[in-house]
């Protein structure tokens, strides 16, 4: 059965390290190992750890070729700091 690939832009982080991971055949252990942090810090972020420090999710993303930034969040109508 084919998976429905979701946009890059739609993907949370952990959902984006789980599919980038596996899509480059890469065990937990083997990406904590090449972006230098525990397997155990991996696995935190796959299952969506609300509190990691950004730098070693940078850490991780950078491994393919990417890091933390800003993106439009959608709000209820009426809020302020657009």
């Amino acid at each position: 059965m084919a998976r429905n690939k979701v946009p890059l832009q739609d993907l949370s982080v952990a959902n984006f390290v789980r599919e980038r991971r596996k899509a480059n055949r890469l065990t937990q252990a083997g990406l904590g190992e090449l972006a230098g942090v525990g397997r155990r810090l991996i696995v935190e972020l796959e299952q969506g750890k609300p509190t990691m420090r950004m730098d070693v999710v940078n850490a991780v993303l950078s491994v393919f070729g990417k890091r933390l930034g800003v993106v439009v969040a959608p709000r209820p109508e009426g809020e302020v700091g657009k």
